[in-house]
């Protein structure tokens, strides 16, 4: 495992990016920053934080000698590594907004971005991780939290990164070994407002009432809406409100 620190960089991913595009990287190689000048999100959102407070980095993990059917799976491993990590620092009310969110209570704490790298098929995939650690203050982000701000104590970055390494690779064994339905079930029991009723927004601006029941092999929401019927939905059909 080679890890890269950086003082400042516009983005984990995209420096990451550029170093497979121009050389061999070994699997498993990280690239950490202090502070992100264009940190990047879901759906071309951008990622605030604090310089030296928050744990920001990507990894490059090498799916050439897989064959890889449902990069969903990649996501919820992933998910469920920070989701481990953060469960034994005895975070409480912890739980996984779809599709890759990490909340505590109804704060996000986590935010996840994978961007895939296709050669042919997939060939390799790059994982870019922001966890608000020990910043206090988020200016007009009313959603967003820290571990700091929930317990009151101050963590160390490099453990918490250690940590998510282990579990990240405890998870991709498992999906290397064909246990793709352990992860779901892991995955989809610790989904945020699963069988609660909860309210979405369409692509259109309509409201709906619906549950969230699980998620397709595919990635998309599964939604039991009125009469019995479940709908699946995919990140720009819908919106969880909250």
């Amino acid at each position: 495992m080679h890890i890269i620190k950086l003082d400042a960089i516009d983005s984990t991913n995209s420096f990451l990016k550029e170093m497979i595009y121009a050389q061999e990287v070994a699997d498993y190689t990280i690239v950490v920053a202090q502070h992100q000048t264009n940190g990047r999100g879901q759906m071309g959102t951008t990622w605030d934080s604090d310089r030296g407070k928050n744990l920001m980095f990507s990894m490059f993990k090498d799916l050439s000698a897989y064959v890889v059917e449902f990069p969903f799976y990649i996501s919820m491993a992933v998910s469920l590594a920070i989701f481990k990590t953060l469960k034994a620092l005895c975070i409480p009310h912890l739980s996984i907004k779809w599709p890759n969110d990490i909340l505590s209570a109804d704060k996000k704490i986590c935010g996840i971005l994978i961007e895939n790298v296709i050669k042919n098929k997939l060939n390799s995939t790059v994982i870019g991780i922001g966890v608000n650690v020990n910043q206090t203050e988020f200016k007009n982000l009313p959603k967003a939290s820290s571990l700091k701000n929930i317990t009151g104590m101050h963590y160390d970055l490099d453990e918490i990164l250690q940590t998510i390494i282990k579990h990240t690779k405890a998870y991709s064994l498992l999906l290397q070994q064909g246990n793709h339905e352990v992860v779901k079930n892991e995955y989809e029991a610790n989904l945020f407002r699963k069988n609660k009723p909860s309210t979405f927004k369409n692509a259109k601006g309509d409201l709906f009432s619906g549950f969230i029941i699980g998620v397709t092999k595919y990635g998309k929401l599964q939604v039991l809406l009125e009469d019995e019927i479940v709908k699946k939905y995919d990140l720009k059909e819908i919106t969880l409100m909250y």
